[in-house]
C-alpha cells in the first residue's frame, strides 16, 4: 500500500521537482557567471538575494493557496470552482507582486545600512533593483504553474523550466560579460537576464493555460465564474498568508543570518552563500516532494477519503528521510571540492568546505519538516504548523545562532549550528502534529 502511494507520489513530484530544480539552477547559473568575475560580486549577489527572498518568499505562499484549493476543487470534480480559483488566485497573486516589487524598489537604499563592506554594498544597490521587478513576472508564473500543478499537469511547468536554463545563461553570457556588442554590465546584467528570463517564462505559461486543450474546459466557463469574490479572496489567504508565513519565517531567518555574516567580511558572506545554495539545492528537491504530497493529500482531502490521507502522509515522510540522509552523505563526502563551483579563492572554499559540513547534518531534519509541514498545509491545518514555525527558527535557531557566532567567536559556522537546532525542533513538532491529526481524525 506504502510503496503505491509513493509512486504515485514520484510521478506527480518528479516533474515539479525538476521544474525547481531548474528554477534554483537560475540562481546557481547567476552565482557561478557573477562569482567568476570577483568574489565581491557574488558577496554583493548574496546581500541582495538575502534582502529579496523575505518578501519573495512571501508572495510564494500567496501562490500556494492556488494549488491547495484547486486541488480540492479537482477532487470534488467541480471544474466551475477550480475556474474561479484560477481567477481569483491570480489577481491576488498579481496584487502581492506588484506591492513586494514596489516595496524593494522604494526600500533599496536598506543596502548601504547595513553595515556592509562598502564596495559590495554599492554593487548590491542596481542589482536590487531590477531583481525586484523581476519578481512580478515570477509570481505570476508560479500562480499558473500552481494552477496546473493542482490539477495534477505537473510537466507543463518542468518542459519550460528546463528551457530556462540555457536561456538564462545565454542572456548573462551577453550582458555580464559584454559580448554581441552589448555593454559590459556584470552584476545588474545577470539581474537583467534573469528579469528578460522570467518574463518570457510567464508570457509562454500563460498562452499554454488559454490555448490548450487540457486547460480549455476552466477557460471557457470563464464568463460565468470569473468574478472577484471577497469570500474567495479570504479563503485563499488563510491558506496562503500562513503558507506564506512558514515560507517567510524560514527564508527570513536565512536571510538574517546572511546579513549578520555579512558583517564578518565578504569572505565570510561568498562562503556563506556558496554553502547556502547548496544547501537550497537539495531543499528544492525535499520541497518539490512537499507539494506532491500537499496535492494528493489537499485531492483526498476534498474526497473526505481519511485513509488515503494516511497512506499519502507515512509514504511521503519515508522518502523525505530517505531523501535526507543520501544528501547529508553527499554533503560529508564532498565538501571540500563542491566550493570550486563558485569560486577559487582558497580563502573562500575553506570557510565554504566548513559550512558544507554543518549543512549535511540538517538534510534529514530539513527535508522532514518541509514535507510535513506540506502534509499538514494539504489539510487546511495551517496555524499551529505556523506556530511551530516560529519558534523553531526565530525563538531557538537564529538567536542560538547569533551567541555562538558573536559572543562564543565562533564566526558562521556558529549561525549553522543555530540552523541545525531550529530544523530538527521543527521537524520534530511538525511530525508530532501531523500524526496527531490523521491519528484521531481530525484531518476531516
Amino acid at each position: 500500500m506504502l510503496r503505491l502511494q509513493a509512486k504515485k507520489t514520484l510521478s506527480l513530484a518528479y516533474p515539479i521537482i525538476i521544474g525547481e530544480i531548474s528554477q534554483i539552477s537560475l540562481a546557481l547559473v547567476d552565482s557561478a557567471m557573477v562569482g567568476s568575475v570577483s568574489y565581491k560580486q557574488l558577496a554583493a549577489s548574496a546581500l541582495v538575494m538575502s534582502v529579496i527572498n523575505i518578501p519573495f518568499v512571501f508572495g510564494i505562499g500567496i501562490t500556494i493557496s492556488v494549488s491547495q484549493m484547486v486541488s480540492m476543487s479537482h477532487g470534488r470534480r467541480d471544474s466551475k470552482q477550480v475556474s474561479h480559483y484560477l481567477f481569483n488566485g491570480f489577481w491576488l497573486c498579481a496584487i502581492t507582486a506588484i506591492l513586494i516589487a514596489l516595496l524593494l524598489e522604494l526600500g533599496k537604499g536598506i543596502l548601504m545600512h547595513l553595515n556592509q563592506y562598502p564596495e559590495v554594498a554599492a554593487l548590491a544597490v542596481p542589482y536590487m533593483s531590477i531583481m525586484g521587478w523581476g519578481i512580478i513576472p515570477m509570481i505570476l508564473f508560479l500562480a499558473l504553474k500552481q494552477f496546473t500543478d493542482g490539477l495534477e499537469y505537473t510537466k507543463t511547468a518542468m518542459v519550460l523550466s528546463l528551457c530556462a536554463i540555457p536561456l538564462n545563461a545565454f542572456l548573462n553570457w551577453l550582458f555580464i560579460f559584454g559580448h554581441w556588442g552589448f555593454p559590459r554590465m556584470e552584476l545588474y546584467g545577470a539581474g537583467l537576464g534573469t528579469f528578460i528570463t522570467r518574463t518570457i517564462l510567464f508570457v509562454v505559461l500563460a498562452l499554454v493555460v488559454w490555448f490548450h486543450p487540457l486547460f480549455k474546459r476552466y477557460i471557457i466557463i470563464g464568463k460565468r465564474v470569473w468574478v472577484l469574490r471577497w469570500g474567495t479572496i479570504r479563503e485563499l489567504l488563510g491558506i496562503g498568508v500562513p503558507s506564506a508565513l512558514q515560507i517567510g519565517m524560514e527564508a527570513g531567518a536565512f536571510a538574517v543570518s546572511s546579513i549578520l555574516v555579512g558583517t564578518l567580511g565578504a569572505i565570510s558572506l561568498a562562503a556563506h552563500q556558496i554553502a547556502l545554495s547548496m544547501a537550497s539545492f537539495t531543499f528544492i528537491i525535499s520541497l518539490g516532494l512537499s507539494q506532491a504530497g500537499s496535492i494528493r493529500v489537499s485531492n483526498a482531502f476534498g474526497r473526505m477519503d481519511r485513509k488515503e490521507i494516511d497512506g499519502i502522509g507515512k509514504s511521503t515522510l519515508y522518502m523525505a528521510w530517505a531523501y535526507g540522509s543520501f544528501c547529508a552523505l553527499m554533503f560529508i563526502l564532498f565538501r571540500s571540492h563542491l566550493p570550486f563551483i563558485f569560486n577559487d579563492n582558497i580563502s573562500v572554499v575553506t570557510l565554504a568546505a566548513t559550512l558544507l559540513l554543518f549543512g549535511g547534518l540538517f538534510q534529514i531534519s530539513d527535508s522532514s519538516q518541509t514535507v510535513t509541514a506540506g502534509l499538514l498545509r494539504g489539510i487546511k491545518d495551517v496555524k499551529v504548523p505556523t506556530v511551530f514555525i516560529l519558534i523553531a527558527y526565530w525563538i531557538v535557531g537564529l538567536p542560538l545562532g547569533y551567541y555562538l557566532t558573536f559572543h562564543l567567536k565562533m564566526g558562521a559556522s556558529g549561525i549553522w549550528i543555530g540552523f541545525i537546532t531550529g530544523l530538527t525542533f521543527s521537524a520534530m513538532f511538525l511530525y508530532l502534529r501531523f500524526r496527531r491529526m490523521t491519528r484521531i481524525g481530525r484531518a476531516l
